[in-house]
């Protein structure tokens, strides 16, 4: 599987938080430990109400938690 353009803090942001297991995330957001695994690791990008979900569990932005790692082309800022 191709990584994403997209990183995030979920590991960070779950060790910040108590040392919360990804199965204890995965409960909460509604989801399996599998795909917290994919989403942690970068290899597969969540949908935006999820995003929300783990953001709203650690009480951050979205900004907090998934950052886009495009290049200038993806930004619009070539010709």
């Amino acid at each position: 599987m191709k990584p994403t353009g997209i990183t995030n803090r979920i590991r960070i942001l779950r060790f910040e938080s108590g040392e919360m297991t990804q199965a204890e995330l995965a409960e909460r957001i509604g989801v399996t430990r599998q795909t917290v695994i994919a989403i942690e690791k970068g290899r597969y990008s969540p949908s935006l109400e999820t995003a929300f979900r783990i953001a709203r569990v650690f009480a951050v932005s979205l900004e907090q938690v998934f950052q886009y790692a495009g290049g200038a082309d993806d930004e619009g800022t070539t010709p």
